[in-house]
């Protein structure tokens, strides 16, 4: 079993490897049913608990396909978030939903923002009848960037009363920004924010103000995308960073983080999965994962050893800041 973390002051535990689960909705390309099947299944059996899925995930695909394996779990043995602010309504016009989502889906529905409380209830209706759930955990409001104040004078509120009525343990916001991710931990009573791609070995924007506000409040952050969608796991030439390709220089620098990684005997996707769990405000790493096969490779990388020797190489290189802190030990 994966160690777990609690969530701020809440009961809400997470795993500290988590299950993305936009993968298995098809994200870019096709996967089946059955890919998605063994997918999560590999992730329960590698001692994976916490699973993060959206309805904007594949137009609902996704929560089908988790609740699915999950449904055949005891309730109280796993941990599910999903998120709000895009409404799915049904869309009879045919085609994929590649180029209106990147998700290699039929567009059955057409994803409507949608912030207010009302829509929130609604969203977070649709999301445990697609999951098959009664209940789902912690409830993220999704990717609010352009409609910040709308997020924060509807969306939230909406949120706030819901963790009272003890409908969702734990409340928060998921972005792929840290800005507006810290005015949640400084302006509101969040619990956790999901910071995707912003704390990472190539980007720790979020130690600016994000992480300390978080730490100093006793809030969570969980990292997702730690392999900036590509460049961390493998860094080839057309690798992409940011879902783009790579620019030279970041692609130099990566490549010189996975020699050393090789030199002291580890991986970087090792060292990728590792690095944002030294940080005492980061609760867990999530990471999207589309087969059995990449579920248990990147299991078994969550499970090696990164030397204290190559942190200290990295930051004799200045490939990390000196004030950066990394991993000491084992990081449960």
């Amino acid at each position: 079993m994966i160690a777990t973390a609690r969530l701020a002051a809440t009961d809400v535990l997470v795993s500290r490897l988590s299950f993305g689960a936009a993968p298995i909705a098809g994200l870019f390309e096709p996967v089946t049913d059955e890919q998605a099947y063994e997918a999560v299944t590999a992730a329960w059996d590698a001692g994976i608990r916490t699973f993060d899925t959206a309805p904007h995930y594949g137009l609902g695909v996704s929560e089908r396909r988790l609740g699915e394996v999950l449904r055949e779990r005891p309730r109280h043995s796993f941990t599910v978030s999903t998120k709000v602010g895009r409404l799915l309504e049904p869309y009879d016009g045919g085609g994929d939903d590649l180029a209106a989502g990147g998700f290699a889906v039929p567009a059955t529905h057409r994803r409507v923002w949608d912030f207010t409380a009302d829509g929130v209830r609604r969203s977070i209706e649709g999301s445990l009848e697609r999951l098959g759930l009664d209940r789902v955990d912690i409830v993220y409001l999704h990717d609010p960037d352009d409609h910040e104040e709308w997020a924060f004078r509807e969306g939230y509120p909406a949120l706030e009363q819901l963790r009272s009525e003890g409908v969702v343990g734990a409340i928060g916001a998921g972005m792929n920004q840290a800005e507006m991710l810290t005015r949640f931990i400084t302006d509101t009573d969040t619990d956790v924010v999901l910071a995707a791609g912003r704390y990472t070995l190539l980007d720790q924007i979020s130690l600016k103000a994000l992480l300390p506000e978080a730490q100093a409040r006793g809030k969570s952050v969980v990292a997702a995308a730690v392999y900036n969608s590509g460049i961390l796991a493998e860094p080839r030439d057309g690798a992409t960073y940011n879902y783009t390709t790579a620019p030279d220089d970041l692609l130099t620098r990566a490549r010189r983080i996975k020699e050393l990684a090789l030199q002291h005997g580890t991986t970087l996707r090792a060292a990728a999965l590792t690095f944002p769990l030294a940080h005492p405000a980061v609760a867990g790493v999530l990471v999207g994962m589309r087969s059995a096969d990449q579920v248990r490779d990147t299991a078994t990388q969550f499970a090696t050893p990164v030397p204290e020797a190559f942190w200290a190489a990295l930051k004799a290189e200045g490939l990390l800041a000196e004030d950066v802190p990394v991993p000491v030990g084992k990081v449960p």
